[in-house]
C-alpha cells in the first residue's frame, strides 16, 4: 500500500506543471494549450517592478542626502564664509589705483605670517611673497599718468579677498611677477575695502562672490530635502498617514450612510 502511495505521489504533477485544461483533455507541458496556474499576473509584475524600484532609488536617495551634508560642510570654510567675509568688507566696485612700494620674497614660518598669495588656504607656507602698494581712491584709467600724490601708502596687496587659491586659478609666481616683476607695470587697478582700509585686492567681482555663496548654500540644501523629503514619504508610517488622511478617511461609512 505505501508502494502505491508513493507512486501515485511520484506520478502527479507538480503545482507549476498543472493545466487549466477542461475535465478529460491534455496537453503536454510544451505545447501552446498548456497554461500554467502559477503565472504572475501583470499586477503582481508592476509591484514586483515597484518595489525594486522603490529600493534602489530609496538607496540612491539616502547616499545623496549624506553627500549633500558633507559637500555642505566642505563648501562651508572654502566658499560660504570667505563669500561672506567679502561680502563685509564692502569692496569698492570700481577699480582705483595702486603701485607697487615694496616686495619681499621672505622665509621660514616667522617672517610668512601674512602673505599676498597663497597656493593653498589650509596650508602653512615656509616661503611667500610680501607686497605693499600705495593707492590713490580715483578710478583707473588705462594709460593714465602716475599720480603724485596717494590716499593711502604701504597696504597690504593681496590676489583675492581670501589671499590664497589653488592652481590653475591661482600661481603665486606669476601674480609675483605681473605686479612686482622687472616688466610689471609702474601703476595697475586695484580694489579696496570700505569697512578695512588696510585691505588692497588684485581680483574682486561682486556677481561671482553672490553666485558662489548661492550656489554653495542652494545646491546641498535642495537635494537633501528632497531626498530626505521622498525617502520620508515612502518610508515613514507617520508621513504616509499625514499625506493620506482623505483617502483613510473615505474608507470609511459615514453616519447618514
Amino acid at each position: 500500500m505505501s508502494t502505491m502511495s508513493r507512486s501515485r505521489a511520484s506520478l502527479s504533477p507538480a503545482p507549476s506543471e498543472r493545466s487549466t485544461l477542461p475535465m478529460g483533455a491534455s496537453a503536454e507541458p510544451g505545447s501552446p494549450d498548456f497554461k500554467s496556474l502559477d503565472q504572475p499576473t501583470r499586477e503582481q509584475l508592476l509591484n514586483h517592478f515597484f518595489e525594486r524600484f522603490k529600493f534602489y532609488t530609496s538607496l540612491c536617495l539616502g547616499t545623496s542626502a549624506i553627500l549633500a551634508v558633507f559637500a555642505f560642510l566642505f563648501l562651508i570654510p572654502f566658499v560660504v564664509e570667505p563669500a561672506i567675509q567679502t561680502i563685509l568688507a564692502e569692496f569698492v566696485p570700481e577699480a582705483g589705483i595702486c603701485t607697487v612700494s615694496e616686495h619681499v620674497h621672505a622665509e621660514t614660518l616667522t617672517n610668512c605670517t601674512w602673505a599676498s598669495c597663497r597656493e593653498g588656504c589650509t596650508t602653512a607656507h615656509t616661503k611667500c611673497h610680501k607686497i605693499r602698494v600705495n593707492l590713490a581712491r580715483k578710478p583707473f584709467v588705462e594709460g593714465a599718468l602716475v599720480p603724485t600724490e596717494w590716499d593711502e601708502t604701504d597696504l597690504k596687496f593681496l590676489i583675492n579677498p581670501e589671499g590664497c587659491g589653488y592652481p590653475p586659478r591661482v600661481n603665486c609666481s606669476v601674480f609675483a611677477s605681473d605686479y612686482a616683476g622687472p616688466r610689471a607695470p609702474k601703476i595697475f587697478p586695484c580694489y579696496y575695502s570700505l569697512t578695512r582700509p588696510d585691505l588692497v585686492v588684485a581680483r574682486y567681482s561682486w556677481e561671482s562672490t553672490i553666485r558662489g555663496l548661492i550656489l554653495a548654500l542652494v545646491l546641498p540644501t535642495t537635494v537633501f530635502v528632497f531626498s530626505l523629503s521622498v525617502l520620508a514619504y515612502w518610508h515613514c508610517r507617520c508621513c504616509d498617514r499625514a499625506c493620506n488622511r482623505r483617502v483613510h478617511a473615505e474608507s470609511f461609512a459615514s453616519k447618514e450612510e
